[in-house]
């Protein structure tokens, strides 16, 4: 799981391994499952966004599930070749950036509500949204992942 999160190697949407480490991570700190049964499932047929970026500094997003792509209107080439910052206006990057940091400290967020952006310039709220630390099972933070299943155009 290592070099699960390098820049030079994504993983592939549905790749088992790396679903261990989305739900693995969200049942180990929030005590609940995340709802999929399967990468597969989660990737192709989850009603609700899953993304996760990567450690670097400038991270970049490196999971984006059909509902997310749908949602924010990137296919997964272009998802996984942009730094998750731009997923927020630039007025909004540092409220976003405390947030994540946040996630640093306590491991998850539960329940934020905020303002993205997608490809096309649409302006939508999301909320409820769950935020939490990608650990994997030796306790190396690997990234971040994000999921919700409200959102609305603004």
């Amino acid at each position: 799981m290592g070099a699960l999160l390098n820049r030079n190697s994504i993983p592939v949407p549905d790749d088992p391994s790396f679903f261990d480490l989305l739900a693995g991570s969200y049942a180990r700190l929030l005590n609940r499952p995340l709802g999929a049964g399967s990468a597969s499932w989660l990737y192709h047929q989850a009603p609700f966004v899953v993304l996760a970026h990567d450690t670097g500094p400038d991270p970049r997003f490196v999971y984006a599930n059909k509902a997310a792509q749908t949602c924010f209107g990137y296919s997964w080439d272009e998802f996984t070749a942009l730094p998750s910052r731009l997923s927020a206006e630039e007025m909004l990057r540092e409220e976003r950036q405390s947030i994540l940091e946040k996630v640093g400290r306590d491991g998850f967020v539960a329940g934020y509500d905020g303002v993205r952006i997608a490809k096309s310039g649409r302006r939508f709220r999301i909320s409820g949204t769950v935020i939490w630390q990608l650990i994997d099972e030796a306790g190396i933070v690997r990234g971040q992942a994000a999921t919700f299943g409200d959102w609305s155009d603004i």
